[in-house]
């Protein structure tokens, strides 16, 4: 029964039943005289599905639908003969199910590949010989070695090694953080440089990954489709028709005027008015670059009254470049810091070195040749360039190679890590000479964007595993409201529950794995699709499939004018409604030019609908100003 009702109810079968409803109303326009009317078809096709759903929800849900009042509509009709004005009916109701079905499917490949980083196996030192196991069979307090270029299987904590861990998974960081014994490491993490061994804390379900997962899922069970709009009125809908319907045939005696009532009191105008407008913003949103996988989120973004930021990769560049070069004696210039350091650096692997060998590059700056390369993973490294002794590191590393004078660096070093920079320090023939600070950079139209959203009125957030001073000082360069800081993907939700119990309708933008919890949690989830990680993209409700950020205050404009759109068209629907309801009474109407009028109001809320497709809400076109 239930595959038989889906193929009805398939686009198709739809398809179908408009055809014969046409070929009816041709023969019913040309005057001929015909036995038996091809309205039937289209009555069976689409109106069966309807009747099915008011029955099954009035059996078992204890529910009265709008499909309730059409069924009841069609009935009458057929009752009274009109075949015509019921299929019209079953054809319109069918069509606007199959536009709102739609609008609202939804991927949810997202758990699926947030499960595939999570690592199967570990190397466990057993009598000092590494056994490759099932990670269930890991457990805390067991040694774990991992080699270059692997996954980190556990959480826990380094007691042996140096090495660089790109923890952007988990914290979002785009710079891989040095790491050394007594330092912490997360599951799904990458080792990227030197070979490590592993305490472990937590595996298997308990590790950090693993509990990633659970939240996205927990998020997106919370997620319930809205209601549509005619069912919520549905309720009310039903006894005000059929009451004005007896009221009109015992105070008339004609069945044909009840009926009538009964057919302009469906609510087919009032169905379409969500799907139809839904459809032409998501259609042009698609033209600039911004996928909306659901009617529901495109509604809520209209709604939208905070916008939550994750910081790196989505206001950012996500990847390092030089920001400062300082000079610390006068005996070296930025230039020679800079010559030097990049003469070392471009034999390194590590991003910091990569960025200042391409910094050094832009800048007309070429590197001169380096001799008895060395280096240390999670330290730094060292050549003799010129016939000088060079190192870049950090001051741990310096110092182990004899350079004097590290103490001007402390200062100058602080100020730089307030700012959220990570810093290289510069030693020059036995001497500390400077430092290089390295930051992602904000995106050119960071503070453009802030701007646009303060004068919709719409209260930013940023949302950021970074320091508070780092944090503030990011804030402040680009004009974000408000900021939360040193967040790990957990507490980032967390924000999110926090803002909309405080009565905001929060959207979230972020482009990584760890932002997924946050996008599910929000009221609507903005994913960045160029830089953000396949798992962000599919656990948010819309993505963008660039990286400008100046599409989220055209996505809110447009989201608005949507939601405004809804609402007048609902309105239009209903007065139209409500004036065919009174030329019903009177005998104006009959059931088929009762179901032609009615059917009017479908009409001009799909064509409304279409001039939504064709508005300019970019900066600077007609576009509606959330509140």
């Amino acid at each position: 029964m239930k595959k038989a009702l889906g193929f009805l109810s398939s686009t198709g079968a739809t398809l179908a039943g408009g055809t014969f409803l046409l070929a009816s109303f041709a023969l019913m326009c040309a005057g001929a005289d015909f036995r038996f009317d091809p309205a039937v078809f289209t009555v069976a096709i689409c109106g069966l599905p309807l009747i099915a759903d008011a029955v099954e929800k009035l059996a078992y849900k204890r529910k009265i639908s709008s499909s309730f009042l059409i069924s009841l509509a069609m009935a009458a009709s057929l009752y009274i003969g009109e075949v015509f004005a019921a299929g019209e009916i079953a054809f319109i109701m069918a069509l606007g199910e199959i536009l709102e079905e739609r609008t609202v499917e939804r991927a949810k490949r997202g758990i699926r590949s947030l499960m595939s980083i999570i690592p199967a196996r570990g190397r466990v030192l057993r009598g000092g010989v590494g056994e490759d196991i099932e990670i269930s069979k890991i457990s805390p307090g067991d040694i774990v070695r991992v080699l270059p270029g692997e996954s980190v299987p556990v959480d826990g904590e380094i007691i042996s090694g140096n090495t660089s861990i790109d923890q952007s998974v988990v914290t979002g960081e785009s710079i891989p953080v040095d790491k050394s014994p007594g330092d912490g490491v997360f599951c799904g993490t990458i080792n990227r440089f030197g070979t490590i061994d592993v305490r472990v804390a937590n595996a298997g379900k308990d590790s950090s990954l693993e509990k990633l997962v659970r939240l996205v899922r927990e998020a997106e069970e919370k997620k319930s489709p809205t209601e549509r709009i005619a069912d919520k009125w549905a309720s009310r809908l039903v006894p005000a028709a059929i009451l004005v319907a007896l009221v009109t045939f015992f105070a008339t005696g004609d069945i044909s005027r009840a009926v009538t009532v009964l057919v302009v009191f469906c609510p087919c105008a009032l169905v379409l008015a969500t799907p139809t407008t839904v459809m032409a913003a998501i259609g042009q949103a698609a033209k600039y670059g911004v996928i909306v996988k659901s009617g529901e989120a495109l509604e809520k973004m209209g709604k939208v009254d905070c916008i939550a930021f994750d910081k790196t990769g989505t206001l950012t560049r996500g990847a390092p470049s030089v920001s400062d070069v300082a000079a610390l004696t006068p005996r070296h210039t930025q230039n020679d810091i800079l010559s030097l350091a990049a003469s070392v650096e471009s034999l390194s692997e590590h991003p910091l070195g990569r960025a200042i060998s391409e910094f050094a590059k832009y800048s007309g700056i070429k590197p001169g040749p380096a001799k008895n390369f060395a280096m240390v993973p999670g330290r730094g490294v060292r050549a003799d360039v010129g016939g000088k002794a060079v190192a870049c590191g950090n001051l741990d590393w310096l110092v182990e190679n004899g350079f004097r004078s590290v103490e001007g660096f402390k200062n100058l070093s602080e100020k730089f890590s307030g700012e959220g920079k990570a810093s290289v320090f510069v030693g020059i023939g036995g001497e500390a000479a400077g430092i290089i600070a390295l930051s992602d950079m904000p995106r050119r139209e960071t503070s453009e964007v802030f701007e646009e959203l303060r004068q919709m009125r719409v209260k930013s957030a940023l949302l950021t595993g970074d320091t508070h001073a780092a944090a503030s000082f990011f804030a402040k360069k680009t004009g974000i409201s408000e900021v939360f800081s040193g967040l790990l993907p957990s507490q980032k939700a967390e924000r999110i529950a926090a803002l909309r119990s405080e009565g905001f309708v929060v959207c979230m933008v972020g482009d990584g794995v760890n932002d997924a919890p946050a996008l599910k949690s929000a009221d609507v989830g903005v994913a960045m699709g160029t830089m953000g990680s396949d798992i962000a993209v599919d656990a948010a409700d819309i993505a963008l499939m660039g990286d400008d950020l100046t599409k989220i205050p055209y996505l809110k404009r447009l989201s608005s004018a949507a939601v405004e759109l809804i609402r007048f068209n609902i309105i239009l629907s209903m007065c139209i409604n409500f004036a065919a309801i009174l030329l019903s009474i009177g005998a104006v109407l009959t059931p088929v030019s009762g179901a032609l009028v009615h059917n009017l109001a479908s009409v001009l809320v799909v064509l409304n609908a279409g001039l939504l497709y064709d508005r300019n809400y970019l900066k600077g076109g007609a576009g509606v100003r959330g509140r």
